[in-house]
């Protein structure tokens, strides 16, 4: 009966429109009143200290560092770079898409973010080149949501703040992974363009290669030094993104001078907006997430999967499934935070290491960004490239079967997972 209310309350505010953050607050309430237990003071308790954590000060200062790479000139470079190197395969557009895509996730940490950036940046050009159209804006909505998986991730700041799991280890324990994706991107890219005649670009010269790395090397050290700094405790994930923004804002005003004082404001109150709305639903869903331990849902849970305690592989198979349906009609941000206090009593009890499960359950919420009909990156994509909503989703099929197919593989066999995520943290 709990199950029930729980689903319902939630499930019905959401039909009738209500935003989530507010779905998740009726959600408690009424799991309060089911129980007879209804007390306002509780809600504005439990609401206040949803967002009173230090490792969510990350989510602004990355938003900020995001906000100010496409803004100050850093994600052009990185792009101009990947082109100098790959440029003129066949096909060589979609590489540079996916190369740029990796590094980019190094330095914001945000699928939309990455994804205006690429739509604004390639896919004019490969338009102009004679690409697919639907495909490309598909493959460049599939390499932006590499990330929230490579550090530094806001996705990860908010699974180790709901989980209780050390938002360093799950920063390190998702490079192999993030790198693994833009494998299968690339893999997919060159089956799908190999028999197709598109003009590559001429091939760069050593000197312009060492050039655009010249011009883009403040870009590309930033991933560096939050990795090291991380590896070697030299600053925490929250510390991590103040380092992010503020070397962000050096290199664009000083280095490049490409941002201006002036757009500054704009800046700031962008990265205001994203984060108080990611921020509001963190806040929002401690009520719920009390609620579901007080109403002991998980054991609830723990009771109907019972019979896969003892099978941690078919549990996380499971566990996938269930993630994969939900991401379908849920942002990344909510689905966090209202399965992460349902599957973690489950994941302890069935000895899976909880850094492992953050991995790939980051990994599916991830997916769900270009999962339609919701998909917010695709949205981004069509939006910011003027492509339509069909296209994309026709476009982007293909790579997101082969991420679902590469996660499943890390399912199968975890140690694609924690054996380089030992390798960094040691």
């Amino acid at each position: 009966m709990t199950i029930t209310i729980f689903l319902g309350a939630l499930l019905g505010a959401m039909a009738l429109g209500v935003p989530i953050a507010f779905s998740l607050l009726i959600c408690g309430a009424a799991l309060m009143w089911h129980m007879n237990m209804f007390d306002a003071q509780i809600l504005a308790q439990n609401t206040i200290e949803g967002a009173n954590s230090f490792p969510l000060l990350a989510v602004p200062f990355f938003m900020l560092a995001g906000e100010i790479m496409n803004a100050g000139g850093l994600s052009k470079r990185i792009v101009n770079f990947a082109m100098t190197l790959v440029g003129h395969i066949k096909g060589g557009l979609g590489y540079v898409g996916i190369m740029a895509a990796v590094i980019m996730a190094a330095l914001s940490g945000s699928a939309v973010a990455d994804a205006a950036a690429l739509a604004a940046l390639l896919l004019p050009m490969m338009n102009r080149a004679g690409y697919d159209t639907a495909r490309s804006a598909g493959l460049l909505a599939s390499a932006s949501i590499i990330a929230p998986i490579i550090p530094p991730s806001i996705g990860f700041v908010i699974f180790g703040v709901a989980a209780n799991v050390s938002i360093s280890k799950l920063f390190l324990a998702g490079i192999a992974p993030g790198l693994m994706l833009g494998g299968a991107l690339w893999l997919t890219w060159w089956w799908l363009v190999r028999k197709e005649k598109i003009e590559a670009a001429p091939r760069a010269s050593r000197a312009e290669v060492l050039r655009s790395l010249k011009d883009a090397a403040f870009a590309l050290v930033l991933p560096l030094i939050v990795v090291v700094g991380l590896k070697f405790g030299v600053f925490t994930p929250t510390e991590a993104a103040v380092v992010a923004a503020v070397y962000a804002l050096f290199v664009s005003t000083v280095i490049y001078g490409e941002l201006k004082l002036n757009q500054l404001f704009g800046l700031f109150a962008s990265a205001a907006q994203t984060s108080a709305v990611i921020m509001f639903l963190v806040a929002a869903a401690m009520v719920s997430a009390w609620m579901i331990t007080v109403a002991n849902l998980p054991a609830e849970i723990v009771t109907l999967l019972k019979p896969l305690l003892d099978n941690p592989t078919m549990l996380m198979f499971a566990i996938m499934v269930i993630t994969m349906l939900v991401g379908t009609a849920m942002d990344m941000t909510p689905t966090i935070l209202i399965l992460t206090p349902v599957f973690m009593p489950l994941v302890k009890a069935a000895g899976i290491d909880p850094v492992y499960f953050g991995v790939l359950f980051m990994i599916n919420n991830a997916i769900g960004l270009i999962t339609p009909p919701v998909g917010t990156v695709l949205s981004t994509v069509a939006g910011v490239g003027k492509v339509s909503m069909d296209d994309v989703t026709k476009g982007v099929w293909p790579f997101m079967v082969a991420q679902f197919l590469l996660m499943f593989l890390l399912v199968f066999f975890p140690s694609l997972v924690t054996v380089p995520a030992r390798w960094l943290a040691g």
